[in-house]
């Protein structure tokens, strides 16, 4: 059973945020939300992917321009 929840914050898909139950589900959850915002960040070719970690459970996957094209980093925020 799939219990991650997967909300977009802007029509043009430029952020998601995202809550998991369960750590397994945490990696399926962030690929797929990366791979949603790579389609977004292609089509300008300004910026890059920022995954950020608020809390267990909680993260929030963004186009970025401070992220090189082509590049995803990682953040925990504090």
């Amino acid at each position: 059973m799939n219990t991650h929840t997967m909300r977009t914050q802007a029509s043009d898909a430029t952020s998601i945020k995202l809550s998991f139950a369960s750590a397994q589900e945490v990696h399926h959850g962030l690929e797929n939300a990366v791979n949603t915002l790579i389609a977004s960040a292609v089509q300008d070719r300004r910026c890059g992917i920022r995954v950020t970690r608020h809390e267990p459970g909680a993260y929030t996957v963004a186009l970025d321009d401070t992220v090189p094209f082509g590049e995803t980093h990682e953040d925990v925020a504090a």
